[in-house]
């Protein structure tokens, strides 16, 4: 009976593949939650899962807009006789179902982890060959997110594997946010918008502020690096299908002023923002950094608009970002290792967005209101705005158009 309900099930998905897409909607802004990856790499179980879930609601973050808990490799048990895959046992004794519900009883939702190919980068079972039956699983699990790697992918080509799990997801009828971890090398933001919702735009990123990590025929990169990697993408990126740099290293090893520049730059660049600490055991200031909501409201802005470096000088650069109701959000950012002064004359500025939001700020015009989003000073464009840059820092400001 198993078997007749299993063949029924299956060839059910594959008579849906012609009416295949992916779920729409899902991420109108860029998705944001915690990913076990970053801190605890392969050290995990249901006990971390459970624990994380509940620190995330008390510590604001939740109400500050996480709400994906993504348990990333190295879950993996066997697949069975039939081909579908389970949890390690003794890592998750309860099974992936009553993790799901617990967190999902918290108010938040539950992401996994996958693979395109035999197996995942820890080396554990892939989903090449059993994108249906996992597709499947995870619907009958509760599961909300996939993220979707590419090793062990010899022979295959990206947009054909990303797509095969896409219309999986699809034919299986949950809806899923799918995430897709390719690292850039098949240029995904050329051709993804229909196929994921957010799709990795370079390597992994590494807990450092500019930095090379090297590894064995790879590197890990440092944020700066991250950074510099996203020129000339944004115009790919919008509400649902979003460029992603990388999971955040925010509280996992950089100073201060470090982490208040990498979580600002994410947030300029509409990036979705995954945490990758240990939530459950994280400093004020890192919790301070990640649940301001003036930043978040940058990055989470449903117009949608990735922002754009508009000048630099001396290694201090100024970046801009759309925002709706004509605001914009500016940012200053040092990234050499001593203080820097800015004076920055917005009569003398006109801005420009002329490749994605065809906005513009005439300064002369326009007198805008200026929120400090890091140290809450206000104040107007009327005359110049001064300030000091920390090394490897920022200064982020809101500017509000001033109603007529």
């Amino acid at each position: 009976m198993k078997m007749k309900s299993f063949l029924i099930l299956f060839a059910t998905l594959f008579c849906c593949q012609a009416f295949a897409q992916k779920f729409q909607g899902l991420a109108k802004t860029p998705p944001m939650g915690w990913n076990t990856w970053n801190k605890f790499a392969c050290n995990v179980d249901e006990k971390l899962i459970r624990s994380s879930a509940d620190a995330m609601v008390s510590s604001g973050l939740r109400d500050a807009g996480y709400k994906y808990i993504v348990i990333d490799d190295c879950w993996h048990g066997e697949r069975d006789s039939l081909g579908f895959i389970h949890p390690d046992p003794t890592r998750f004794p309860s099974g992936m179902k009553a993790l799901a519900d617990y967190v999902h009883s918290k108010g938040l939702k539950m992401g996994i982890y996958s693979d395109a190919g035999t197996k995942t980068c820890g080396g554990h079972p892939g989903s090449r060959g059993h994108e249906y039956q996992d597709a499947i699983t995870y619907a009958s699990w509760g599961i909300d997110y996939l993220k979707y790697d590419w090793c062990s992918t010899d022979g295959l080509k990206a947009e054909g594997a990303y797509t095969t799990m896409r219309d999986a997801l699809y034919a299986a009828g949950h809806p899923i946010v799918f995430s897709m971890c390719e690292w850039g090398t098949a240029k995904p933001w050329t051709w993804a918008k229909d196929v994921g919702h957010l799709w990795r735009t370079t390597g992994d990123i590494y807990h450092c502020f500019d930095c090379e990590d090297k590894h064995e025929g790879w590197s890990s990169w440092g944020m700066l690096q991250i950074l510099d990697m996203q020129d000339g993408l944004r115009k790919y990126a919008g509400p649902d299908h979003w460029n992603d740099p990388d999971m955040m290293e925010v509280g996992n090893g950089m100073n201060s002023f470090e982490d208040h520049a990498h979580f600002s730059m994410w947030c300029m660049l509409a990036a979705p923002l995954m945490a990758g600490n240990d939530i459950a055991n994280m400093s004020p200031d890192t919790k301070s950094i990640l649940t301001n909501l003036e930043a978040i409201a940058i990055d989470q802005d449903p117009l949608g608009v990735q922002g754009f470096k508009y000048t630099t000088k001396d290694s201090l650069e100024t970046w801009f970002k759309p925002l709706s109701n004509g605001d914009w959000a500016v940012c200053f950012l040092n990234r050499t290792k001593k203080p820097q002064k800015i004076e920055f004359d917005w009569a003398k500025n006109v801005v420009k967005d002329d490749e994605v939001s065809k906005m513009d700020a005439s300064f002369s015009n326009t007198i805008y209101g200026i929120k400090n989003v890091w140290v809450k000073e206000l104040g107007t464009t009327k005359k110049p705005y001064k300030a000091e840059v920390p090394a490897h820092g920022v200064v982020l400001l809101r500017l509000v158009k001033s109603k007529k």
